[in-house]
């Protein structure tokens, strides 16, 4: 299973992981890369925010962000249940901002599966798997600094 973390500006990826699914896999990498994150985030003080599906609306989930001093912009999931996100975070702008933004993570797996070698894999055993897909995301971060970058000339 692929996973990867991005950053809501530019919708780069910023840090990619394969690991076995198993059902648990999605949240156990998303609190790995978003450890990375953090630390290297310029000081503790660096206020980090994660976007995210309702998928990942578990109260361990989001007790291990706010230990990390991560802000869970986690979509809530109210189906039946009561949602681990504050209602304070949900009701902020910067939680509609991620909410919208988290959009931009499927643009790179669409990349790397219709353009790069992910939708069929030739390499078997996860180290490869994962060197594989890392190398894939880094293409896919080099094609969209290319359009980024692009200059649009101005209307007339």
């Amino acid at each position: 299973m692929g996973h990867t973390l991005t950053d809501n500006r530019h919708g780069l990826v910023v840090n990619a992981m394969v690991t076995q699914a198993d059902g648990f896999a999605e949240r156990e990498a998303a609190k790995a890369m978003i450890w990375d994150a953090r630390q290297a985030a310029a000081s503790a003080d660096t206020e980090v925010t994660l976007g995210a599906d309702k998928g990942y609306d578990a109260a361990e989930f989001i007790e291990a962000l706010k230990r990390m001093k991560v802000t869970p912009h986690v979509a809530q999931n109210k189906a039946g249940r009561r949602s681990a996100v504050a209602d304070e975070i949900a009701q902020s702008e910067g939680y509609a901002i991620s909410q919208r933004k988290r959009k931009l993570i499927e643009q790179g797996f669409g990349w790397a599966k219709f353009v790069g070698p992910i939708r069929q894999v030739t390499v078997r055993g996860i180290k490869k798997v994962d060197q594989l897909f890392v190398l894939t995301m880094a293409a896919y971060n080099l094609v969209r600094m290319r359009t980024l970058a692009e200059v649009r000339p101005l209307a007339p």
